[in-house]
């Protein structure tokens, strides 16, 4: 057999990794959901070590500047794929604008029991229950510190499972503290529906608690790192308008550089019915579509251009990304539609968005 070696693979159709992401994901979802969740992330970057990943079709540059940064197109990676940052440098060749990993916490921990992910293919969704799953901020920290990305990093961080929500602010802070020097931007998530409590933190004065410390911790550690690390805000699917509009007053007094808009949905409308449609968790993919959209354009209105908002939720093709776009998000980010369509889909709403910015 002959070897391939970078720069020597041979012509192949246009459309070739397209064409292979469909029997690569008949395997893979053979296999249990978490398994094939890692062995994806751990295939992905060996291809990117053995050249492989230099076959896809390159991400034509479409730069958007927000939060002081500049991304080179608007379709970055949602977190939740790649919780601990171990394979930064796969997905960044996959063409993304930018990557976010976490979400982190100070102190390792193990999540919920298995089984906690479960795929609803009918509905192109899929519902977590993971529990902030992770190996602690120190070990994201020397894996950031390793990898040879130089794009936009995202890292989201979050409290530990038994941290009272009273206490949650120290949680972030010193999330805060460890992953500054090495952040593009911090995303604070306080969304998930998955760590007891936490969405709890999206209500008017506990959300105010918490920006503040976290708002004048960022201030102390820009001078001491002698850099600006904008601040992103995540929030959930699920509120009211009164709600949205109580965290946009938020943002707006605290300064708050970006909002992302949304994260999984507790709703099981567009799943009635189906295998696994009933577990509990987090909702994503198709079915949160509409209720993302509708969050996202009641925050775009209640910020009034104030800050930028990056939407996310529902993205499965290049119409659901443009509708992000044309409903006032800045970028937008995806995670459950990559994992049906795979890097197909980062070229796609990359080209909607375009056509739809013209």
């Amino acid at each position: 057999m002959r070897l391939l070696l970078p720069g020597l693979l041979p012509a192949l159709p246009p459309g070739f990794p397209a064409m292979l992401y469909p029997l690569a994901r008949q395997l893979l979802f053979s296999l249990p959901t978490e398994t094939s969740h890692y062995l994806s992330l751990a295939a992905i970057s060996l291809a990117e070590r053995t050249g492989a990943l230099q076959v896809l079709p390159l991400v034509p540059p479409q730069p958007v500047e927000l939060m002081g940064l500049r991304f080179p197109n608007p379709v970055g990676l949602a977190a939740g794929l790649d919780k601990n940052g171990d394979h930064i440098d796969g997905l960044a060749a996959l063409g993304f604008g930018s990557i976010e990993i976490g979400t982190i916490t100070p102190r390792p921990q193990p999540g919920n029991p298995k089984p906690r992910l479960f795929r609803i293919p009918e509905a192109t969704a899929i519902i977590n229950r993971m529990g902030f799953n992770n190996l602690g901020v120190d070990h994201l920290v020397r894996q950031v510190q390793r990898t040879r990305y130089k794009g936009v990093l995202g890292i989201n961080i979050g409290k530990n499972f038994d941290t009272p929500v009273e206490e949650a602010a120290s949680d972030y802070l010193a999330c805060m503290d460890k992953v500054y020097a090495h952040a593009s931007y911090i995303t604070i998530n306080i969304s998930s529906p998955n760590t007891k409590g936490l969405r709890n933190l999206q209500s008017g004065d506990a959300l105010a608690a918490l920006l503040e410390p976290i708002k004048n911790r960022q201030a102390q550690l820009a001078t001491q790192h002698g850099r600006y690390v904008p601040l992103a805000l995540k929030i959930a699917p699920d509120l009211e308008l009164t709600d949205v509009e109580v965290i946009a007053e938020q943002l707006r007094r605290f300064e708050i550089d970006a909002v992302i808009a949304t994260n999984t949905t507790i709703s099981r409308v567009g799943v009635e019915g189906l295998v696994h449609g009933s577990e509990a968790g987090g909702l994503s993919g198709a079915p949160v579509r509409a209720s993302s959209l509708r969050v996202q354009r009641e925050l775009v209105a209640a910020l009034d251009g104030k800050l930028p908002v990056i939407g996310v939720g529902g993205i499965t093709d290049g119409a659901s990304a443009a509708e992000k776009i044309t409903a006032g998000a800045a970028m937008v980010q995806i995670y459950t539609g990559f994992i049906y369509r795979g890097p197909a889909l980062i070229r796609e709403a990359a080209a909607a968005i375009a056509a739809a910015s013209c």
